[in-house]
């Protein structure tokens, strides 16, 4: 066997993330039951047949991997794949696909959509992803996978299983529906992108940056490159509602060790042990 790219994995009730992210290296993550990524930095082979993946931004550690994984998917006989990015970006990616088709000599079937906060895609009838406006250094999005169900209205709880069956037949609508937000994705963003995404901090399993730990680099982190940092997380443990939270995309110049060490010596419990340390 071909070695694959490298990736962790954890699993939340009925469905699974796997991925990995490091600052200036790479990010890729997906969630294989709902048969959709976020970011295509690199493009483990296993992950090729998730057929839709949502791009947070442009920047190449994000991105890099999109002509091999569209490549792969056309040699495999699959159909093309749908990638959303934010809008602005949509053009020059287009224009990179239509450049490495000349180099490569083959084509690169994809269907790219643009994007823009508060747009709605509908992946299926149970599955819905939001897009979220976030704050980097050039145009980015997080989103938020919900999960659509359908219930039955409050005035027919006591009707027979034949009563209601009856209505439904006649015409009658007996259900109502809710939207559970199940996964949500920040990218990479300051902390701006959670506080004006509150859904974001609802959802059962949260996936956010957390670039900076050091004391030193706070100042770093929010102005100049728009990310995390510790402290960031820190003040907002009273918003984060979540049942996991997975912390990644950690600066490349920290070593594993030390982000172990500094975030577990600032939050002891790792907020009641839903804090996940994704290194």
């Amino acid at each position: 066997m071909i070695p694959d790219q490298t990736y962790k994995s954890v699993s939340y009730q009925h469905f699974t993330i796997e991925g990995f992210s490091r600052a200036a290296v790479q990010s890729y993550w997906r969630i294989p039951e709902f048969k959709l990524g976020f970011d295509l930095g690199a493009q483990p082979w296993s992950f090729m047949g998730t057929p839709n993946w949502f791009i947070s931004h442009t920047h190449m550690d994000h991105l890099l991997a999109l002509p091999a994984y569209v490549a792969r998917r056309r040699m495999m006989l699959m159909d093309p794949p749908t990638v959303y990015l934010p809008e602005e970006g949509i053009d020059t990616v287009r224009q990179l696909l239509g450049i490495y088709t000349r180099l490569d000599r083959g084509k690169l079937p994809c269907n790219l959509v643009g994007l823009t906060g508060g747009d709605v895609v509908e992946l299926s009838r149970e599955l819905v992803v939001t897009a979220c406006k976030t704050y980097h250094s050039l145009p980015s999005l997080g989103y938020v996978v919900w999960e659509r169900r359908k219930k039955l209205k409050q005035e027919y709880l006591s009707l027979s299983g034949e009563q209601i069956r009856d209505l439904k037949n006649s015409g009658v609508e007996i259900s109502y529906e809710i939207k559970l937000p199940r996964v949500a994705y920040l990218g990479d963003s300051t902390g701006r992108g959670l506080d004006e995404n509150p859904s974001m901090y609802e959802a059962d399993v949260l996936i956010t940056e957390l670039t900076f730990v050091a004391p030193e680099h706070r100042q770093e982190a929010l102005q100049k490159f728009g990310h995390m940092h510790l402290d960031d997380l820190k003040k907002r443990r009273s918003k984060f509602n979540n049942q996991l939270i997975i912390a990644s995309h950690f600066s490349s110049r920290y070593h594993e060790k030390e982000i172990e060490q500094t975030v577990r010596r600032q939050i002891p419990d790792m907020f009641d042990d839903r804090l996940i340390l994704w290194v």
